[in-house]
């Protein structure tokens, strides 16, 4: 996928900032998609560039917690990715969810590195009035990359032929997922 970016006539723009306020309520929003529900009273920590979120969502006995992010890109203000990692409520399964702005292009999906390396590209699996999510599922090999990079990067296609790469620092996201219930 490198020579993709390379030499492939795909131009990728490296420049976010990182933006804990922005897309708060679509916070509620992923959690929310992670139950199947609207989410209700929300609690949170920070660790590092992730924050802690804790939500009850309607009917369920307990909360569901992941650790979250949103990034926001330096040139194009309306590129607000927020970035959620969780534990499935039966605690058998780990996810990745990417909310992406509208306007994505949905069969390209994002591609996620982990520093410089690819690693691989996340589906869209639905759109929403304020945003489409992109999953995957975290297996033991993803997680410990996570877990060990300094840099994950989103590349969002708004066109063909050009992706816009988003970084997001991981600085505190071991501590913080290893914590989750």
């Amino acid at each position: 996928m490198a020579s993709e970016f390379a030499g492939g006539g795909i131009r990728m723009r490296p420049a976010a900032r990182l933006s804990r306020a922005a897309g708060g309520g679509v916070v509620a929003l992923g959690l929310a998609l992670a139950s199947g529900g609207a989410a209700t009273a929300a609690t949170g920590d920070a660790a590092g560039s992730w924050e802690t979120r804790c939500e009850t969502p309607p009917g369920a006995a307990s909360e569901q917690c992941a650790v979250v992010q949103s990034v926001v890109d330096d040139q194009r203000p309306n590129v607000n990715l927020v970035i959620i990692a969780l534990k499935t409520a039966d605690r058998k399964s780990r996810l990745l969810r990417v909310i992406a702005p509208l306007g994505a292009l949905l069969p390209t999906g994002l591609d996620l590195k982990l520093d410089a390396d690819d690693v691989g590209r996340m589906g869209f699996v639905r759109c929403l009035p304020n945003g489409c999510v992109a999953e995957t599922l975290i297996d033991d090999k993803l997680l410990q990359r996570m877990e060990s990079a300094q840099t994950m990067t989103l590349v969002l296609f708004q066109t063909p032929e050009e992706g816009i790469g988003v970084p997001a620092p991981m600085a505190g996201f071991k501590d913080a997922f290893e914590k989750l219930p």
